[in-house]
């Protein structure tokens, strides 16, 4: 057994698994507690009123900024078969020593849902039973971009207050291992460790060590196993009526506590509770800082690209402490 190992005996027990009925009922039972009509299209992000930004930004004390991406991934592996194509165009060979004035120039791609880089899910990146959030049908994403619950909804960004929760730290861990579950106990538990609380309109991150373990022990298929938060861990975030669920891992665990559902926590955040996800960011600086400021909330703000008609975008969101 490695350092980074822990006996069995001492791991939490499995949460159950849920039925497909199971699963529908929760479904349904969040879905109607968000509210009807055209005026809630920004989903969760409602929540964030212009008091509660003005009542975030009152959270700097140091004026530390960490940023909670993760460097983006150039090279092939486990987690990352289609990895982000970057290249120089410009100078050419030999160019650079030349009189005059010359540009660099660079290139980018991403497969923006990807296992490994740093994204944004737009609330029209999940379809369930034919629907969107909020009933809209599916069928307004087409082959050349989404027709509503676009990226375009956050193009003036997200601004709030980040609540950190971490749950290695809860459980005296490193990390949780592969096809572990957070737990809404885990989170109730975590924010009475930290002496902090989660509340509405707050980007509630979750952090259960995923950046840790694979600069640690190296990358791994996690389509096949990864941690995340448990499918009725939702009711904690619906209560606590968060605007925003980020996590250093995919939110949803592997294998799924749901069998016939692959992305459970996915389509509870998205479609029925109208939340923005933050998929795949880095937490190890910022619960550093955290830990080291005794406060685990702060400013946080989170600009994603201008797409209008995209499903996502790459990310880089900056904690203010």
């Amino acid at each position: 057994m490695t350092s980074h190992q822990r006996p069995a005996s001492s791991r939490p027990a499995a949460p159950r698994t849920l039925s497909e009925a199971s699963f529908r009922d929760l479904y349904r039972r969040l879905r109607d507690q968000v509210p009807d009509g055209t005026e809630h299209r920004c989903g969760a992000l409602d929540r964030l009123t212009p008091e509660r930004v003005v009542a975030a930004a009152a959270e700097v004390r140091c004026g530390r900024t960490v940023s909670l991406a993760a460097p983006v991934e150039t090279e092939a592996g486990p987690d990352s078969p289609e990895p982000a194509a970057y290249r120089m165009t410009a100078p050419a060979r030999g160019e650079t020593g030349e009189r005059g004035l010359h540009f660099a120039r660079d290139r980018f791609a991403m497969n923006v849902h990807g296992d490994v880089d740093s994204h944004l899910d737009a609330l029209c990146h999940v379809m369930f039973d034919g629907e969107l959030y909020g009933g809209v049908p599916a069928s307004t994403v087409t082959p050349d971009g989404a027709g509503a619950l676009t990226l375009d909804l956050v193009r003036d960004g997200i601004v709030g207050r980040g609540v950190l929760l971490d749950i290695p730290r809860l459980r005296g861990v490193p990390w949780l291992e592969p096809g572990e579950h957070v737990t809404a106990e885990d989170l109730v538990a975590a924010e009475t460790a930290q002496r902090t609380t989660v509340g509405p309109g707050d980007l509630l991150l979750v952090r259960v060590g995923h950046r840790r373990r694979r600069r640690t022990l190296g990358a791994w298929d996690v389509t096949r196993a990864r941690a995340g938060l448990h499918p009725t861990a939702m009711h904690f975030l619906a209560e606590r009526q968060v605007s925003v669920l980020g996590s250093d891992g995919n939110n949803d665990t592997a294998p799924s506590a749901v069998a016939e559902v692959p992305f459970p926590v996915h389509v509870l955040a998205v479609d029925a509770l109208g939340l923005h996800l933050l998929d795949y960011l880095d937490f190890e600086e910022l619960a550093t800082v955290c830990e080291q400021l005794g406060r685990w909330h702060f400013l946080c703000v989170v600009a994603p690209l201008r797409l209008p008609a995209a499903t996502g975008s790459p990310v880089n969101p900056i904690a203010v402490l």
